[in-house]
Order: C-alpha cells, then sequence, then structure tokens
C-alpha cells in the first residue's frame, strides 16, 4: 500500500460534476503537480479549493479540489477529491494525467480495502458499505446502515469476549495447576457457558436469516403445468407485461423473472416453462430449469387450473414441495370447478377478472413474517458468507457438548472453543486469508 491510488467515483457519463478520488502518501504532491490555484501542500486538512487542473500550463477544466489529510480520512491515508465538470472526455483526462503523474488507478474496491487494512473499519462495515450502495429498498438501506456504522460488528466483539473469558479460565487450570487459589474446572462447569454462547449464536442467526431476506429478497418461482395462468400472475403481481400470455400450452420456454416491493421487501419472481411430458427439445429444457428451480428457491408458488380434474404429475409436485415454503394457487375460479384437492390449504384466484392477488399477497407477507422484519431489530448480519460461519460456529458448539458427555479433557474442548472465536474473528476480520479479501473487494465499483 505504499504506491498513490486514483480512480473515478462518481457514474461515468454526462452530469453536473465527477468526482475523482486520489489516495495515498503522494496524493497531495501529485495533484498539486497538474493544479493550478494554491499550492495544495501548504493549505489545511479538510478544506476545500478552487482553480484548474493544467497540462503544461494549458487549463483542463475548472474544479474544485478537497485535500483531507491522514489519519482522518476514510482510508486513513493523504486524500485528495478533484470535484471537475461531468462528462466523459473531461473526466478521463483529469484522471490520465493523474496516472502519468504517478498514480495508479485502483482496483475495484481499493479504497475500502485500504479502510480495511488500515483499521477504519472491519469486514462487517465494510461488506455494509456495499450493501448501502446495492440496498434497493429503504428497509435494506436501514439495515444496510446498522452494518457501516459499527452496530453489527458489536453483536460478534461481545460473542468473542465471552468466549475469551472461559478460554482464560481453562488456560489458567492447565497451566497453573499447583496454585491453590486457582479453582480446578470440571467439564460440567462449563456446559452453562457453552449452551448460554449456543442459545445466543442461534438468535443471532435466525435475526441474520431474515436480515438476509431483507438484503436479498424472497426468491420466488411459479411452477405448474402449461396454461394453467403463470405467466399472467407474474404480469399481475409486477404490474407489467413481462411474460408473453397466450392459451397456447407451451408458451414459456424459459425462464421470465420479475420484482415485485412488497411492503420493502424484494421477491425476485421466476415465471418458468409449463411442467409436462413434451419431445420439444428446447421446451424440454425449460422443464428441466422449472424442476431444479424448486430445490433453490425461497418459495414455491405452485399454479393449478380449477377447470382440470389435478393430475398425478401434479399430486407428485406437491407431495415434492409439502415441506417446502410453498402457496398452492387454484387459478381460473371464473370457470367450472373441476379440481378436487381434499384438505390441501390452497388460494381461489382469477387473473382474468383480478380476484384473489391481495389474498396471494397477503399469504407472502403471512410466511416470511414480513410485517415484523420491517420493525425489527435491523442489528444483524445479512451476507451469506457471516451466515455460513455462525452456522459452523454452532455444530462446533454441538461437538463441544458432545465431547463433554463423553468426558474429553478439558484442553481438547478448548481447542473447540478457540476455533469457534477464531471463525467469529474472521467475520469482522480480526483474522482474514489475502484471498478473501481479494474476492470480496473485488465486488465493489472501481471508485469505491
Amino acid at each position: 500500500m505504499l504506491d498513490t491510488i486514483a480512480a473515478i467515483s462518481t457514474s461515468l457519463g454526462v452530469g453536473a460534476i465527477s468526482i475523482i478520488r486520489v489516495s495515498g502518501n503522494e496524493a497531495i504532491n501529485i495533484v498539486n503537480k497538474i493544479f493550478k490555484g494554491k499550492n495544495l501542500n501548504e493549505v489545511e486538512t479538510h478544506t476545500i479549493h478552487y482553480g484548474f487542473i493544467v497540462e503544461n500550463s494549458k487549463k483542463i477544466d475548472e474544479v474544485l479540489v478537497s485535500v483531507m489529510k491522514s489519519p482522518k480520512t476514510f482510508t486513513m491515508e493523504d486524500v485528495v477529491e478533484i470535484n471537475c465538470h461531468g462528462g466523459i472526455a473531461t473526466t478521463k483526462k483529469v484522471l490520465e494525467l493523474l496516472l502519468i503523474n504517478g498514480c495508479r488507478l485502483a482496483e475495484p474496491g481499493e479504497f475500502t480495502k485500504r479502510a480495511f487494512l488500515n483499521g477504519r473499519i472491519d469486514l462487517i462495515e465494510a461488506e455494509g458499505i456495499m450493501d448501502l450502495i446495492d440496498s434497493k429498498t429503504e428497509v435494506a438501506r436501514n439495515l444496510a446502515m446498522e452494518e457501516v456504522s459499527g452496530n453489527t460488528s458489536n453483536l460478534i466483539h461481545q460473542l468473542r469476549e465471552k468466549i475469551v473469558e472461559i478460554i482464560s479460565q481453562i488456560e489458567v487450570n492447565i497451566d497453573y495447576p499447583e496454585y491453590d487459589d486457582v479453582k480446578e474446572l470440571k467439564n460440567n462447569e462449563i456446559i452453562p457457558f457453552i449452551k448460554d454462547v449456543k442459545q445466543e449464536l442461534s438468535k443471532i442467526i435466525k435475526m441474520s436469516e431474515n436480515s438476509k431476506i431483507i438484503k436479498e429478497g424472497i426468491n420466488t418461482v411459479i411452477i405448474g403445468k402449461p396454461n394453467v395462468g403463470k405467466s399472467s400472475i407474474l404480469n399481475a403481481l409486477i404490474e407489467e407485461e413481462k411474460a408473453i400470455v397466450t392459451d397456447i400450452p407451451g408458451t414459456t420456454r424459459d425462464v421470465v423473472e420479475g420484482v415485485l416491493n412488497l411492503d420493502g421487501i424484494i421477491l425476485n419472481i421466476i415465471d418458468t416453462a409449463g411442467i409436462r411430458e413434451t419431445n420439444d427439445i428446447v421446451e424440454k429444457i425449460g422443464v428441466s430449469k422449472s424442476l431444479s428451480l424448486i430445490d433453490k428457491s425461497d418459495l414455491i408458488i405452485f399454479v393449478l387450473n380449477n377447470n382440470e380434474p389435478i393430475s398425478e404429475e401434479e399430486k407428485e409436485i406437491l407431495e415434492k414441495i409439502k415441506n417446502k415454503p410453498h402457496i398452492v394457487i387454484v387459478n381460473k375460479i371464473d370457470l367450472e370447478s373441476k379440481i378436487n384437492l381434499d384438505n390441501q390449504d390452497y388460494i381461489r384466484i382469477s387473473v382474468k377478472n383480478n380476484i384473489g392477488l391481495d389474498k396471494l399477497k397477503s399469504r407472502i407477507k403471512e410466511l416470511f413474517n414480513i410485517e415484523k422484519l420491517n420493525t425489527s431489530d435491523m442489528n444483524y448480519l445479512v451476507n451469506s458468507r457471516s451466515l455460513a460461519i455462525l452456522k459452523n460456529c454452532n455444530q462446533i458448539l454441538d461437538g463441544i457438548l458432545d465431547n463433554i458427555d463423553n468426558d474429553f479433557p478439558i484442553d481438547m474442548l478448548e481447542i473447540d472453543i478457540k476455533e469457534v472465536w477464531n471463525l467469529l474473528g474472521s467475520i469482522i476480520g480480526e483474522t482474514y486469508e489475502e484471498e478473501l479479501l481479494d474476492n470480496l473487494f473485488s465486488r465493489f465499483c472501481l471508485g469505491k
């Protein structure tokens, strides 16, 4: 991190202004070489200065330059931001002059990566910045702000502090058994502690799964036989003619996607090819995709035709989805009823006559407790990486309890307890691998 980096931090295109960010030990010196105005090396920190960007005394653009000296900056390095007129040619020319005079083009997310490596933020806060940029709803924005502000990180810090206490007690017992004033710690005495940590961890996992729904939305797949009204339901939900609708069975041959904002929660809805036996190669591929999406989705909407008896194939699908979050819809209730669903719970609708869609939306809200999600505590993790680590920690804690039942020596138990402590540290970046950082920050935009 000894070099000085530069990148365009605003969207490249026609606009009022563009911002080019520079960070590093030579940031002020390099910008000063191409700036005509005050000597930037002599100005106070966190000040803005009017002048021109020049090349060989030729004016390139009229600008405002913000000078922020370390350590009170985002990267904790010297940072200079050039506010120039918006426009592709002007912005690229200013960046080009910076690169000619000693800057290196920043990699995606490198400014945020430097903020992390310099101790300005932890990994949760870094991921929160990306979530804030990507947030599509007000609820998701609020969730991301909790990450950025450090409130979510405090949960992990507090949990690690609890674990350190028990590790310290175990190590005192192991290292100083001869001391009379050191109470010998028995296996059964750490059971309440392990259960307490496990209970707290389980709560964080549950709330984090809810938070993940807020951030990423509910992946919803609409399945059913051809011509039951799947595409019409998609179009009605998103209020857009996204899918082609005809009376010809097999019209939808591939997945069609749409997005519904349901009280601040995003539903990523996929309309699939009708499930049936077919000799058409293209349609057969679509049917195969439809079946595979059942296992990958958070919610399955299974559509049946009120005007047809339920088939054996449809009964098989009902059996396949019974243990997954699902909603059964009987469409075309404006036609004569020929269907028999016995004790199956379902919603009756007619997309053609706009009947029952509100009931469908209400059922989705009930199924995912959406109203409670919107008002619940936001101080929880939201990304798949952190959630996977938490679940791994929970499994290790289960193993520790089993090992206590099998009378494992306490120093063996300590190894697993330390592993939980280290894994929790990897969530906030106390422990990390370079490959992880490269992968995480590569998903950021270039100027962030």
